[in-house]
């Protein structure tokens, strides 16, 4: 009989039900695949995180992290890392550091800063990419599956493919309004993402009304089991590169900073602190900050 510690880990806030829900298993290392993705089953959150040491003495790094939502395995998540990370710090009772996890993009620096006898994770993220725009023709398919009209797109950004990792296609679009009134047709969308290459759909406005808050989103995923993801490291953070490499947003000092709200139109309100550090005008390095708070924590016998 395997036991397993599972922590319920909200990130992205500091209030209880409230930012993105994420599984946490902290003893991982004699799990298969099948049983990593049962529990994420179970547990029934966006993503579970699997954190477990190598058995390698070669590799250089202190942690390996698999990510699963509840019907497959993905590359990486940024809120189910934060996650995992604030359920280490608390379990270990940390103190600042940084640690490094391997991830399916590579291993990622994750800074842990302690204040006040809790955490805040800093995430860095996969290298950026920036895919062309779409042609009108499947701009057209998207917006529609949305439930958007192309009136209700902001002009100054196109429609394209951004990721860190986890790629997300992102719309910009003008209106808050209409951001948290959107009814997408979920099927059309799932079946669009394996036309596109892309499960992920990230719709934002600038349109907050709050001067600490740069964009609000929502993200959708039907593809991969996801209806609607509450808080998204994995969009909000490619957003940052995908502002400064389209140029609708500019840096004097090689620093792009601002904070994304996302969760509002479910009720799962969260934010997220996003650094650029940008060279030649472009992404170079992207970073995620948030907080984090625990809801439960049991043990599992897996037979």
């Amino acid at each position: 009989m395997k036991e397993v510690i599972v922590y319920q880990i909200d990130s992205f806030t500091k209030e209880k039900f409230k930012g993105n829900p994420a599984g946490v298993v902290l003893n991982a290392e004699n799990m298969t695949s099948e049983e990593m993705q049962l529990v994420a089953r179970e547990l029934n959150n966006s993503e579970t995180a699997f954190v477990f040491k190598s058995d390698s003495q070669e590799e250089n790094f202190d942690y390996n992290v698999r990510y699963f939502t509840p019907t497959t395995e993905v590359p990486s998540c940024g809120h189910a890392t934060i996650a995992a990370l604030y359920a280490k710090a608390q379990e270990d009772q940390l103190d600042s550091c940084t640690l490094t996890i391997k991830t399916q993009i590579g291993i990622l620096p994750i800074h842990i800063e302690r204040k006040n006898n809790d955490y805040l994770i800093t995430m860095t993220q996969g290298s950026f990419e920036l895919s062309p725009a779409f042609d009108v023709s499947t701009t057209q398919k998207i917006v529609q599956a949305l439930g958007l009209t192309i009136d209700d797109l902001d002009e100054k950004c196109p429609v394209q493919i951004a990721s860190t990792g986890h790629s997300k296609v992102m719309i910009g679009i003008k209106s808050n309004r209409v951001l948290n009134q959107l009814a997408p047709d979920l099927t059309v969308l799932a079946r669009l993402s394996k036309e596109i290459g892309c499960n992920g759909y990230f719709v934002f406005t600038f349109d907050t009304h709050e001067k600490d808050i740069l964009t609000n989103g929502r993200m959708f995923a039907p593809a991969i089991g996801i209806a609607e993801d509450p808080v998204t490291g994995n969009a909000n953070g490619p957003l940052g590169g995908y502002l400064i490499q389209n140029k609708i947003k500019e840096t004097a000092d090689g620093i792009f900073e601002f904070t994304g709200k996302q969760g509002e139109a479910i009720n799962r309100m969260g934010k997220v602190e996003v650094k650029v550090q940008v060279k030649n005008n472009q992404p170079e390095r992207i970073s995620i900050t948030g907080n984090a708070v625990g809801v439960f924590t049991t043990t599992m016998n897996l037979y």
